[in-house]
């Protein structure tokens, strides 16, 4: 999120909130939630970015986002549930909340408990039948108050006949994985025989697992009575919660309602003040999954939890795991944080697992962020070709865009740093320079105009719309260029908001190539946080509305100075490198009601002086050639394959012995990457010195000399990491395999950018000059 503070229309739609919401007197709770719930209407309605009204258009598309936070991966409702919903409330819930109504949210929600509590009951039984003990009905669940549908003891007769014949895990049956795109299932009697299949699933994956909690069945058991808790402790507050943010999500995917206790651990988080491992969460499938990792948090420095991981299981130091599928977010979120220098271990099936029962052990250390390891970092390169000859290239990486990070008088940004590292660079006659944005999510506004400043003569930077349509025109005013030397910009899916708009900018100036994933996330909205407390109060008359939370809300949309919105397409890349973040999984196109691509009128420009000395497609061809010859390329090209082909197939089979090969052909294939990376030893020639912003403050001549390929390069690369996996056995004893892989891991994104980056300083150096440049010398005193 790129901050910003509320315009002088937020200010005006906040006081008329006050008039528009029914008067805070002594009010019943339904009345109080129902103030609400108008609030959060009105301000969507009059200061969202779309101006959408809440009309029947947006009443469907609620009561169809609602459902799906209910039931996101479609198990519980059926079609006949959602028909019967749709015929009451598909035209209606935008009146109801207009009338501070929030019944509709509760009627819906009872009838998905209901759903819950008898299919909780139901596998149950499958469970036990499969084990061969009898069922497990803990009080909680053993006289659910509903009326059964059908009888469930003819639910279950297929699954024991089948459980008699020993024929579970056998045949050729498959799961679907995700459901979210597919149908609800017709009714009851679909439902069960979708559940009996996921069951069977359930089991062969928790049976197939190195790592053992417990027996399949116990783990099923608690998932199931887990379930069964977040339903009955969701039943009270926490529905109208769910359901404000379903009409918030409507609207776009970063538009959010945060109940009163969200809004508090959100302020808690944006100071910091947590002492965690630095990872964003989102609930997706019932499992917590990587989202984010804080640029210098405690996990990004570890390098192996990676994006798209899912959290199977906590534990707190050498205790035992604890499973947290089903789990409600926050739970899991409390788990992982706690006192600063404590080991947490996440049991997580990694992103790039072609089998969910794949289980990978990850010890951290829990601590503060340090400001300092979000600061930007630059290294000196001396990278020796197949002629021999060394060309010298300076790599800057930026985990974020951040501004006054001291939090005291000192002018901290990351226009501040970089210029501070790109002059050191400049004094050791780099001859190019490379800027690393993977991963980097983005941040302040004003510090990606600012940097663009860096590269490039005075002249506008972004573009800005608001709801009314009022276009800003955000300008570099500084014609001092810092470096006017070759660039490139290296980027992949994960490069968001700030990032897009510098990358943007240096594509449309012709100031650099831009390399990496197909094109950046393509996050290019703004957002605010309303106070929803503030505008509820009316304390001239003595009154105040009980706590309320909050309201993110997208207030305006960037374009680039060509014309075109960073929004949805996001930037693509001049230069296509292969890689496992380049996927469809990942990106603005993959979340819920995105707002569309569009374009405004371009502005005047004047291009960069270097625009006519890219060379595109002599880098592009030289580039294929490489990568289609690369082993790592190769590697990730058929990683690539199959992450394809299970995404298309979206299924996986209950067949134990195929299961069981595919498994097996998985280990073969990472030990023969590992043995094949040992025999051919480094892609690259390169002598590396790390320049920190302590270098350049204290003068300091001698530069540290770091191996190309070390640890620390997994934080910036978001590539799959061939460590040794750990086994349920070798975590308890503490064996060999439980322990960290120190094997320097190749990034083959970086190796292919200094490669693209020296055939740049080479095709510039002929443009200019017939005469090579002799090579340069090592840094003064560095040994």
């Amino acid at each position: 999120m790129i901050n910003s503070k509320p315009s002088a229309l937020l200010a005006v739609l906040a006081a008329l909130a006050l008039w528009l919401a029914p008067a805070p007197a002594s009010v019943s709770k339904p009345e109080d939630e129902g103030r609400i719930a108008l609030s959060v209407a009105n301000w969507l309605q009059q200061a969202h970015y779309s101006r959408q009204k809440l009309d029947d258009a947006m009443s469907a598309k609620l009561l169809a986002t609602y459902l799906e936070l209910l039931d996101y991966n479609k198990l519980y409702f059926t079609q006949e549930d959602v028909d019967g919903f749709t015929k009451k409330y598909a035209t209606t819930l935008d009146d109801a909340i207009l009338r501070g109504d929030l019944s509709p949210a509760r009627e819906i929600f009872q009838r998905f408990q209901e759903r819950v509590e008898s299919r909780v009951q139901s596998n149950k039984k499958l469970v036990a039948h499969a084990a061969g003990v009898p069922a497990e009905t803990p009080d909680e669940i053993e006289k659910p108050k509903i009326e059964w549908s059908v009888d469930p003891s003819k639910a279950d007769k297929i699954w024991r006949e089948r459980v008699k014949a020993n024929l579970l895990f056998q045949g050729n049956a498959t799961v679907e994985l995700n459901r979210q795109k597919s149908p609800w299932p017709a009714n009851l009697a679909e439902a069960d025989k979708l559940w009996r299949d996921r069951v069977e699933a359930e089991l062969l994956q928790e049976e197939l697992s190195e790592i053992k909690l417990r027996t399949p069945a116990e783990t099923l058991n608690r998932r199931y009575d887990q379930v069964l808790r977040n339903v009955r402790e969701m039943a009270g507050e926490e529905v109208v919660s769910t359901f404000l943010k379903a009409l918030a999500q409507s609207y776009d995917p970063h538009s959010d309602y945060m109940s009163p206790s969200e809004m508090e651990n959100f302020q808690i988080n944006m100071k910091l003040s947590l002492v965690g491992i630095g990872a964003v969460l989102r609930s997706e499938d019932g499992y917590a999954k990587i989202m984010e990792l804080v640029p210098g948090g405690p996990a990004d420095k570890d390098g192996r939890l990676k994006v798209g991981d899912r959290i199977v299981a906590v534990a707190q130091g050498d205790k035992d795991f604890e499973d947290v599928v089903d789990l409600k977010l926050d739970k899991v979120v409390e788990k992982i944080r706690g006192e600063k220098n404590s080991i947490v271990r996440l049991q997580v099936i990694p992103n790039d697992a072609d089998d969910p029962s794949k289980r990978t052990v990850i010890d951290i250390t829990r601590d503060k962020v340090a400001l300092k390891d979000q600061e930007a970092k630059a290294e000196l390169l001396d990278v020796t070709g197949p002629d021999g000859k060394v060309t010298r290239i300076g790599w800057i990486s930026l985990p974020s865009f951040y501004a006054n990070m001291s939090g005291s008088g000192e002018p901290k940004s990351t226009t501040t740093d970089v210029t501070a590292l790109l002059g050191r660079l400049k004094k050791e006659n780099i001859e190019g320079l490379v800027i690393d944005l993977r991963r980097d999510g983005g941040g302040s506004l004003e510090e990606a105009i600012n940097l663009t400043g860096l590269f490039i003569e005075s002249g506008p930077v972004v573009l800005a719309k608001d709801p009314s349509g009022n276009i800003t025109k955000n300008l570099d005013k500084n014609p001092e260029v810092a470096y006017s030397g070759p660039m490139v910009v290296v980027m992949n899916r994960l490069s968001a908001s700030a990032s897009e708009i510098f990358a943007a900018a240096m594509q449309d100036y012709g100031r650099a190539v831009v390399v990496g994933d197909e094109r950046s996330f393509g996050k290019g909205t703004v957002q605010t946080v309303v106070d929803l407390d503030r505008t509820m109060s009316i304390p001239f008359f003595g009154r105040k509305s009980p706590p309320a939370g909050a309201l993110k809300l997208t207030i305006q949309k960037f374009y680039r100075i060509s014309g075109g919105s960073t929004q949805l397409n996001g930037v693509e890349s001049d230069i296509i490198l292969p890689s496992r973040t380049d996927n469809p999984e990942i990106g603005e196109s993959s979340l819920k009601n995105p707002l569309p691509y569009d374009e405004v009128a371009p502005v005047a420009f004047k291009p960069s002086p270097n625009a006519g000395e890219l060379f595109l497609e002599q880098l592009r061809e030289r580039s294929r050639s490489r990568i289609a010859e690369d082993p790592e390329f190769v590697y990730v090209s058929e990683d690539m394959r199959r992450l394809r082909e299970r995404l298309e197939k979206n299924s996986i089979s209950t067949n134990k012995e195929l299961r069981k090969k595919e498994l097996a052909d998985d280990k073969s294939r990472k030990e023969a990457r590992k043995t094949e990376r040992l025999a051919r030893g480094p892609l690259i020639d390169a002598k590396v010195w790390e320049v920190t912003l302590d270098d350049v403050k204290n003068n300091r001549e001698t530069l540290e000399v770091v191996a190309y390929e070390r640890r620390r390069d997994k934080k910036y690369s978001g590539e799959e990491s061939d460590e040794t996996e750990e086994t349920g056995e070798s975590e308890e004893t503490g064996g060999e395999a439980g322990k960290k892989d120190k094997t320097p891991e190749p990034d083959p994104i970086r190796n292919e950018t200094v490669r693209i980056m020296t055939d740049l300083i080479e095709f510039s150096n002929l443009a200019r000059t017939a005469s090579a440049k002799p090579a340069p010398e090592s840094p003064a005193k560095t040994p």
